[in-house]
């Protein structure tokens, strides 16, 4: 059973905050027998690899997979080939696809130069997701938000190159909007612009002018996806959370691509029409609001923006909301030490709230600062080490000795909930396996025959149990949303350890 640790009150010191941070995971001194950070960086880049939908190229490294779903958008007479299945599943689902390409992006932008050799791979992964998002928006006034049917899709078991699903093409447009998933387009666009920048100007002159035309549109007629379609998207990536707060973090990232002014005088007009100090201890596909606060508040630690102070100040509240022993009540740990929220797929939470706990200890620590909690302050150190044994838990490091991460460490999930790697490739077994002939891998006992190197599962239960078994699909379903922010968290350890 979890510890309990919402025991003091919210403005307890901060000084047993440090003490349950130690309490749950002492540190140890580092040494080369510990984790291998550049090889698990290897991995998680190469996961998405394994991803890919459409047109494979030349230098595919993954090699179980093969050309899947050639004909995406044709009934609509489009071209929506390409980009990534989210998960374990074959629909094409547009609002975590643009998270996870924002994610990707931010990685390189402030952990790129942590990569070595694996940056080029990293920036393909980005581009992979942004051809296809450009492709999906070429129309003006519409963004095509899904590929594929998802109730045919689930009630299959089929490797994606022999997918006879539905691959219906669902879009938002002008009379049904889509603030949340045009809005985080909009962010994974302009975000990728600076990823390109000085790589390849032209295209990120392209991804920079679509970014804006995508908020334009977001901004102007505003609703939420999963009202305009419902039937289509809910319950799988359905917007709790609202669409404010992907026009803020839109607009944020338009902001530092373009350094436009308009958007600066948006953030600030909006800030509170949109909430940006909402629900502070949440960030993943559908919440965020911590995201915005730490991106722009890196400026505010720069000593260039002053105007954007209240950002800080939501973001130190993030930053204390999470830290062991302080924590808001809807963010436990487990007894080893992992982070643990609920609903499916904590690993998703993991991630994504290490990441920022990383990005903003970088950015406090340049700005020789501290982030204030009551009476007391948590330094950058601090913070690094909780994101640090985050990835150690996800690594191996954790009461049960299993890594969650395929390939990685002596033990690993084998049984992942996927449909590709739970059957055998296309190379093994040439022949047509239908949607029902699929069953019998799904319920198999069997270890899958194809080792999807680089994902990483859902994780454990708050105790820190882990069910290696498909039909666990909450513990043992990989997705692009919880790589994403790995690759940077990572790229910084690689270097640093």
């Amino acid at each position: 059973m979890a510890r309990n640790i919402h025991s003091f009150p919210e403005n307890a010191p901060l000084l047993r905050a440090v003490f349950f941070l130690f309490l749950l995971f002492p540190l140890r001194p580092i040494s080369a027998s510990q984790n291998d950070y550049h090889r698990a960086l290897h991995m998680s880049i190469l996961f998405f690899e394994g991803q890919r939908s459409g047109r494979l190229p030349p230098d595919q490294r993954v090699k179980w997979r093969r050309d899947s779903a050639l004909h995406d958008g044709a009934t609509s007479g489009v071209d929506l080939t390409g980009g990534y299945y989210d998960a374990g599943d074959n629909v094409k689902f547009g609002f975590p696809m643009a998270f996870t390409t924002t994610m990707l992006s931010w990685s390189i932008i402030d952990f790129g130069k942590n990569m070595g050799p694996e940056l080029k791979y990293a920036i393909k992964a980005v581009k992979w997701g942004t051809d296809y998002l450009l492709k999906a928006t070429a129309k003006p006034g519409v963004v095509y938000v899904q590929v594929g049917d998802a109730f045919s899709d689930h009630n299959c078991w089929e490797r994606p190159e022999d997918m006879d699903t539905l691959r219906t093409a669902y879009k938002i447009d002008v009379s049904h909007p889509g603030s949340d998933v045009a809005g985080e387009t909009a962010a994974a666009l302009a975000a990728a612009s600076i990823v390109f920048r000085s790589r390849d100007p032209r295209y990120s002159r392209l991804l920079l002018s679509r970014a804006i035309e995508v908020f334009e549109f977001a901004d102007r007629h505003r609703g939420a996806y999963s009202s305009s379609l419902h039937h289509v998207v809910c319950p799988f990536y359905c917007d709790v959370n609202g669409y404010q707060d992907e026009l803020l973090w839109g607009a944020a990232w338009l902001h530092k691509a373009s350094r436009r002014r308009e958007y600066r005088e948006y953030i600030l007009r909006n800030e509170v029409v949109l909430h940006a100090g909402d629900t502070i201890n949440e960030f993943g596909w559908d919440n965020k609001h911590a995201g915005i606060n730490v991106l722009i508040s890196k400026e505010v630690l720069m000593g260039k923006a002053d105007y954007f102070e209240s950002f800080k100040q939501n973001a130190d509240g993030f930053i204390c909301s999470i830290l062991p022993g302080i924590s808001h009540p809807q963010v436990q740990y487990s007894p080893g030490g992992l982070i643990f929220k609920a609903g499916g797929s904590n690993m998703q939470h993991v991630t994504s709230l290490s990441f920022l706990l990383l990005a903003y200890s970088n950015y406090v620590s340049h700005a020789n600062k501290v982030v204030p909690c009551g009476s007391r302050s948590a330094s950058p150190n601090l913070l690094r080490q909780l994101a640090k044994h985050q990835v150690d838990y996800i690594l191996g490091d954790n009461p049960v000795g299993m890594s969650y991460m395929v390939g990685y460490g002596a033990r690993y999930p084998q049984r992942i909930h996927h449909r590709g790697s739970s059957l055998p490739s296309v190379q093994a077994h040439p022949a047509h396996i239908g949607c029902k002939a699929g069953s019998q891998y799904f319920l198999s006992p069997n270890p899958n025959p194809n080792v999807h190197v680089g994902a990483v599962v859902g994780g454990p239960n708050v105790t820190d149990a882990f069910p290696d078994s498909r039909p666990y699909f909450q513990e043992s379903e990989p997705t692009t949303y919880i790589n994403a922010p790995l690759v940077g968290l990572l790229a910084y350890f690689s270097a640093h350890y």
